[in-house]
């Protein structure tokens, strides 16, 4: 295969979600979902997916539309230009916990619903999303975590791991967005909104110029939405070596689990444990593939399904209704011209 990374996909939930505030406040929204490639006959496909790309498109397109970058989430809007100033606040920070505070400190300077709060517990630091007793949508939760731990990653210089994970609101009935860009051990329905992390974080020193967050904000949000994403899972790890592979060579369980240095075993209940197995990881990567090839190259069906590890089309095109919802023809609808 051509390209091998593995930028994965967003499901159309959190595309729904995205675009809520818009479309309760009238907005055209057809012109940002058409701007990020995105057909809007798939809002009515529940197991849709997009590209992961696609989804920062509409990110980037969504917040000059209602000049929030908070997409309305807050009962104050981050104008547009509000994260890039937090960016500069924090680049002479001493070390990263010094500019965490100092983005924790911004935050609760321009929104008002909701503020982080940044303790140290033993050999943990932890980051509480206070929100006033009121439980929020776990979009806005989310959404707030990806802004403060993607810039606190390229501050880094590496992605921060997570350890764990809690959210106030109930769970998705997807929650694959959520450890994918975050972490596995993930709690929906908690008593508080967190994020914890390894304290020794924290005393690094940071090395960003003016002329390196400029690139970083050229790249934005693509970079915060699919860079830092947690790839420490058994599942990513998996799904990074079989992208190095045509599907027609991917090894069965046991040669992997030999490849991976496991026993067969050991793998089938490190991939039970983060809710996959072998087949459904291989169905999920063949759909995200499929899906990235239909929105960004002009290949026929028949190509996509041969690239896919098909020999017969009409088979690609059964398994491609059940894993999605929608025909092949509603992403080619929405290929985005970029």
């Amino acid at each position: 295969m051509n390209d091998t990374q593995d930028k994965g996909t967003t499901s159309i939930s959190l595309v729904r979600e995205a675009i809520l505030a818009a479309t309760q406040r009238n907005l055209d929204v057809s012109a940002v979902l058409q701007h990020a490639g995105i057909a809007a006959e798939l809002l009515n496909a529940p197991r849709a997916r997009v590209p992961a790309l696609a989804f920062s498109r509409l990110w980037s397109a969504l917040a000059d539309l209602m000049d929030d970058e908070f997409f309305g989430l807050d009962s104050h809007a981050l104008r547009r230009g509000s994260y890039a100033l937090m960016c500069h606040a924090v680049l002479d920070a001493d070390n990263l916990e010094h500019a965490l505070r100092r983005m924790l400190k911004f935050l609760r300077a321009v929104l008002d619903d909701i503020h982080g709060e940044l303790r140290c517990e033993g050999e943990h630091a932890v980051i509480i999303l206070h929100d006033d007793g009121r439980t929020r949508r776990l979009f806005a939760y989310g959404t707030w975590f990806i802004l403060v731990h993607g810039l606190a990653c390229w501050l880094a210089r590496r992605r921060i791991p997570l350890i764990e994970m809690r959210f106030r609101a109930s769970p998705p009935i997807d929650d694959s967005d959520y450890r994918m860009r975050f972490c596995e051990d993930v709690t929906f329905s908690a008593e508080e909104t967190l994020i914890r992390f390894d304290r020794s974080f924290l005393g690094l020193k940071l090395s960003g110029t003016e002329a390196s967050l400029r690139v970083f904000l050229e790249n934005a949000p693509a970079n915060i939405l699919v860079k830092y994403r947690n790839e420490s899972s058994t599942t990513a790890q998996v799904r990074r070596r079989l992208r190095n592979q045509a599907p027609d060579d991917w090894p069965d369980l046991d040669a992997l689990s030999r490849l991976l240095n496991l026993s067969a075993a050991t793998l089938q209940r490190r991939l039970l444990a983060e809710g996959t197995n072998y087949r459904q990881l291989k169905d999920e990567l063949r759909r995200d593939i499929a899906i990235e090839l239909f929105s960004s190259s002009s290949l026929t069906v028949a190509e996509v399904a041969a690239r896919t590890g098909f020999q017969e089309t009409s088979a690609f095109h059964r398994a491609f209704r059940k894993w999605t919802g929608a025909s092949p023809g509603m992403y080619r609808h929405g290929k985005a011209n970029s």
